[in-house]
């Protein structure tokens, strides 16, 4: 049985690297002739001398029509076209972006990897529940039962942060990979603990559920990326074709493992490290060789910086190899030593683009950063044509979004304050307070002339290279303003409905300028005041 598995892996990688050999071959000679496109495949059109046609070559057989030397290699290279067809998106390479290919092959092998770590996870929780001291069939169902009911919780918990997956969706993919194998880990652990089983299971049995959810979330986010011709269904459908071909075999060597272990604890866990290592260097890998074209602050900061000090836009590739894969593990964004030098993306765009990342804030409240009704007034006035206002406090980057920011003006405020950073480092113009910076020749003034002017230019070239400029992919903290204007009275208003304010009475009254501002679900009435700010509670 393992002959006989050994050889369908074998047969599988030889069928992968034989069609990237076609392909490179058929790229060489491209222009020797005419190509069309059949069945999804390319295929070589040549004159025929002898007749007033064209043959059609298919790489590896030859010209239609002529004589087969042998039917068994027509059979291979038959079989081999059929399993492309069925694991491939139709069009293939052309269908798809270039770093597909490297995806699926590290994919397909991590597939496999955490199939035996999965069958040998479930041999040790059936190991322990049959351990238990005076276990009987039913009591054994309802641990198991729980186990699973128990993991479910953490998958309805977490779906509340979807959009971080959004954000940083290959370091989240790698962390659930993490969980997963700690949760098998876990499993593998309980015929130790047979006493434990429901208390490890359960734990075990959340963190799978949360690195299902995690991976679920974030292969969408891949799949999306590789669809060249938005051959969306088609990649996820060929994507999980490939799944269960990696299932099935990991499956197979699992079950051949499984009983070359037996219940030995020792080598069931030797066995489980040496899995999990290959698991988490394939995953390493493939989320490595992703190329994500859409733009969240830290991949906009690059861009934009870089284009602030050269006028280049870097390249797809050149920004992801650079982007940490998650920026709260260092230990995972080590990059290695052979890596060539960028070509177009400078040492001090990293730098601006790391301290960029971590001075902004993205949906900031307007009373946390303004104290005056000066400033106030001033900054509503210089952004009042924009969904957004940005300035400078306490060393930081806050850009406050008013209710009809879309993710278009959230890129533009990036851009925004990637300028500002090139002023205050190239320039040496230093913020001096709202009120002065948004007057003529300010900084929030000057800044947002250059954005206004510059950043249809830079959406273009960046539109040109392959960047996804449609918005920013970012979570911003859940606060909004609606400006507004009043006459009401002289005092605190507090906590007001907006249907109520015409029901506002009062015997002296006067021109007030306030704020509506959503916090914590609800919108709430910001008075500005004669000397300060104040937030209904």
């Amino acid at each position: 049985m393992l002959r006989a598995v050994l050889l369908f892996v074998f047969s599988v990688l030889y069928s992968f690297f034989h069609f990237q050999l076609d392909t490179a071959l058929s790229k060489e000679k491209e222009e020797e002739g005419v190509w069309e496109v059949r069945g999804g495949k390319w295929h070589k059109i040549i004159p025929d001398s002898s007749k007033d046609e064209f043959l059609v070559v298919t790489p590896g057989i030859g010209a239609v029509g002529a004589p087969k030397s042998s039917t068994l290699p027509n059979l291979w290279l038959q079989c081999k076209e059929l399993f492309l067809r069925l694991m491939l998106p139709e069009g293939f390479p052309h269908s798809v972006t270039s770093d597909y290919l490297d995806y699926t092959l590290w994919r397909g092998v991590q597939g496999v990897a955490s199939q035996i770590s999965g069958v040998l996870a479930t041999q040790a929780l059936l190991y322990a529940v049959g351990l238990g001291k005076g276990a009987i069939p039913t009591a054994a169902a309802v641990n198991w039962v729980l186990k699973d009911g128990i993991g479910y919780l953490s998958k309805i918990l977490l779906s509340k942060y979807g959009r971080h997956f959004d954000v940083h969706p290959k370091g989240w993919r790698l962390f659930a990979d993490l969980l997963e194998n700690a949760a098998y880990g876990l499993e593998i652990l309980t015929p130790a603990f047979p006493h434990q089983f429901l208390l490890i299971g359960a734990v075990a049995g959340a963190g799978r559920s949360a690195a299902a959810l995690i991976q679920a979330s974030t292969r969408s986010c891949f799949y999306a990326g590789f669809a060249a011709q938005r051959n969306f269904a088609e990649v996820i459908a060929k994507g999980e074709a490939q799944g269960m071909v990696s299932k099935s075999i990991g499956i197979m060597l699992g079950i051949a493992l499984a009983n070359c272990i037996g219940s030995s604890a020792p080598l069931s866990f030797a066995s489980f490290t040496v899995v999990t290592a290959v698991h988490m260097f394939c995953n390493l890998k493939s989320y490595q060789s992703i190329q994500l074209r859409t733009l969240n602050p830290y991949r906009a900061s690059l861009v934009f910086s870089e284009y602030l000090l050269s006028g280049q836009v870097p390249s797809i590739k050149e920004v992801n190899e650079e982007e940490p894969l998650f920026p709260v593990v260092p230990l995972l964004n080590a990059k290695p030593t052979y890596k060539a030098q960028s070509a177009v993306l400078s040492t001090e765009a990293k730098d601006a683009a790391a301290e960029i990342e971590r001075r902004l804030q993205l949906g900031s409240k307007l009373s946390e950063v303004v104290s005056s009704k000066e400033d106030v007034l001033a900054l509503f006035d210089l952004y009042r044509n924009e969904a957004y206002i940005l300035t400078e406090h306490k060393g930081r980057f806050f850009v406050i979004l008013k209710e009809s920011c879309s993710p278009q003006d959230m890129l533009k405020s990036v851009f925004h304050v990637n300028y500002l950073y090139w002023l205050e480092r190239n320039a040496g113009i230093i913020s001096m307070g709202a009120s002065d910076d948004c007057r003529p020749g300010g900084r929030l003034q000057i800044s947002l002339e250059y954005v206004q002017r510059e950043f249809n230019h830079l959406k273009n070239d960046s539109e040109f290279v392959g960047w996804a400029t449609d918005g920013l992919i970012a979570r911003p903290l859940p606060n909004r303003i609606r400006p507004g204007h009043i006459v009401i009275g002289e005092f605190w208003l507090g906590n007001i409905e907006w249907s109520n304010l015409e029901a506002v009475t009062c015997q002296r009254r006067q021109a007030c300028d306030f704020l509506w501002t959503w916090l914590g679900g609800n919108w709430k009435v910001l008075i500005i005041e004669s000397c300060q700010t104040k937030l209904g509670k």
